[in-house]
């Protein structure tokens, strides 16, 4: 008979364990349908609210808040501030906002819980939101320059001057860049390029999204997203579940044109994560804080690591870069963790990096490993859907994966969690999650 797994014991001594009390999310959906006429701080106020609703916590209570984000809204640029206001914290509680493209929100939370192992802090409110239904759009630099000139410019003949200079090139706008700023190449690009050369077809991308979509409705159907709180959404709905869970068939996906690189590529919108709108929100403490609060926490939150690579070629990587590092930062391996949750930015990503874990030739010529970390089993991988099928809110997702790590150790009896995930400029996150004892 297979004998049982020790139990490996991660606190460190001297430093305060944190925990997790609670997470939250109002549901994920596509942009573009009902949270497109509102603004960032509302979806991050709404999850803040979902947070104050669920834990009772006194809002008093809360050292500190920080969110996560990436397009920002011009008005509202410290949108954690603007959203725990909104949301009824106490003025007294500071508020700050942090970017680190798709792992913002993990950026927030190991913040949080920097603090509260420094000793600086005993409460936390991390999350993060992003409203990709409406990105800031910008007058091109010519024009900029011109309409603040104008607006010192004293006399009317002045004015009328500034404006004869103004050529029709002058209203062409500038959007946000979805290419990497350092390589000008676009992430389904890289993706593609990725998928290529992992090897990985255009069917085992179909078929992985196609198992991401499903496990998501299985999930759902189920009632397993107990993380998702309901939203009422002003002049209109409660929004109550994610909207973009479409299980499809192989057939239907083989249609689809490539969607980057085209006649050839193999990375299509179905294969994709699509653009989202949504916000987290999470209770951190300390434990001896939670305890003394009479709260039953969730889960400690262990060791993590923050690794960044190549941006050209090795923009999706993060994930095998991370992984190996943050276990062995906690003294465990492979087999110790019972529960992954990884972020799925495309199929092609996902795989790749499955195929560079198990690879010992990559860990070896890239990563300067003696050994491959191996490839994390399929049954204990993101088993309610990933953020292909639910959803990928850039500032939000980190927080939806860490809960989600917790919900699934409770459910499933395990005892840890290892969430990773990439990020544009070829960043990544990793980090333990584990059970808080029952």
């Amino acid at each position: 008979a297979a004998q049982p797994k020790t139990k490996k014991t991660l606190g460190k001594t001297g430093v305060k364990n944190v925990v997790v009390v609670e997470g939250v999310r109002i549901p994920f959906l596509q942009s573009g349908t009902s949270y497109a006429d509102l603004m960032p701080h509302d979806l991050a106020r709404a999850a803040l609210q979902g947070l104050l609703t669920r834990t009772s916590v006194p809002r008093d209570v809360v050292d500190y808040i920080v969110y996560g984000t990436v397009i920002q809204e011009v008005k509202t640029s410290n949108v954690a501030r603007e959203a725990a206001l909104g949301a009824g914290f106490s003025d007294k509680t500071p508020a700050h906002t942090v970017t680190m493209a798709c792992i913002s929100s993990n950026q927030a939370m190991t913040t949080g819980v920097g603090m509260i192992a420094a000793g600086q802090c005993d409460v936390v409110v991390a999350g993060g939101v992003e409203l990709m239904s409406d990105v800031p759009i910008r007058h091109s630099r010519k024009m900029r320059k011109t309409m603040l000139t104008l607006n010192r410019a004293k006399t009317l003949g002045q004015k009328l001057s500034l404006i004869s200079k103004i050529r029709p090139d002058y209203f062409a706008p500038e959007l946000p860049a979805v290419a990497e700023f350092s390589t000008s190449e676009t992430m389904g690009h890289s993706a593609d390029r990725l998928a290529a050369a992992f090897g990985v077809s255009r069917l085992e991308q179909d078929e992985y999204a196609l198992r991401s979509h499903s496990l998501a409705k299985k999930a759902q159907d189920q009632g397993l997203l107990q993380d998702v709180v309901p939203f009422k959404v002003p002049g209109k709905d409660t929004v109550t579940k994610d909207n973009g869970i479409r299980p499809s068939s192989l057939e239907q996906m083989g249609k689809l044109k490539p969607a980057f690189v085209k006649p050839y590529g193999t990375v299509t919108a179905a294969n994709s994560s699509f653009l989202t709108d949504g916000a987290s929100a999470m209770l951190i403490m300390s434990e001896e804080k939670a305890l003394a609060m009479g709260y039953k926490p969730k889960a400690y939150l262990r060791d993590f690591v923050y690794v960044s690579q190549d941006p050209k070629d090795q923009l999706l990587l993060g994930p095998t870069y991370a992984t190996p590092k943050v276990l062995e930062k906690a003294g465990l391996t492979l087999s110790d963790i019972d529960v992954f949750e990884f972020h799925e930015a495309f199929a092609g990503q996902i795989l790749a990096n499955l195929k560079a874990m198990d690879s010992d030739w990559f860990a070896q010529n890239y990563m300067g490993r003696k050994a491959k970390v191996g490839a994390p089993p399929l049954d204990k991988f993101n088993t309610w859907g990933g953020s292909l099928s639910l959803g990928h809110p850039f500032g939000a997702t980190g927080c939806r994966l860490v809960i989600t790590a917790a919900h699934r150790l409770k459910k499933e009896g395990g005892q840890y969690g290892l969430v990773a995930a990439c990020a544009a400029g070829g960043q990544g996150h990793a980090m333990i999650v584990e059970l808080y004892p029952q």
